[in-house]
């Protein structure tokens, strides 16, 4: 089951295995989706479009942090 916290206005998801972006976000949110590479943190946009950074991180926390800093600068990645 997705759990969501909110940080300035900006929903962060967290996907549970076998769960979807498109099933569980809306456009704004982050979400943290574990892989097999690590945590990757998404952004869906206003068309709902997904991006994301280059790399997973390591850990949860990581990602979290990341996820964060991201909704502290407008919600994540700018066009």
């Amino acid at each position: 089951m997705a759990t969501t916290i909110t940080h300035r206005n900006v929903h962060i998801v967290t996907l549970a295995a076998g769960e979807t972006i498109a099933d569980q976000c809306r456009p704004g949110d982050i979400a943290l989706v574990q892989e097999g590479d690590g945590w990757w943190t998404n952004f869906v946009g206003d068309d709902g479009a997904v991006d994301s950074y280059d790399a997973p991180f390591d850990s949860y926390n990581e990602a979290l942090w990341a996820a964060k800093a991201a909704a502290e600068f407008g919600g994540g990645l700018e066009e």
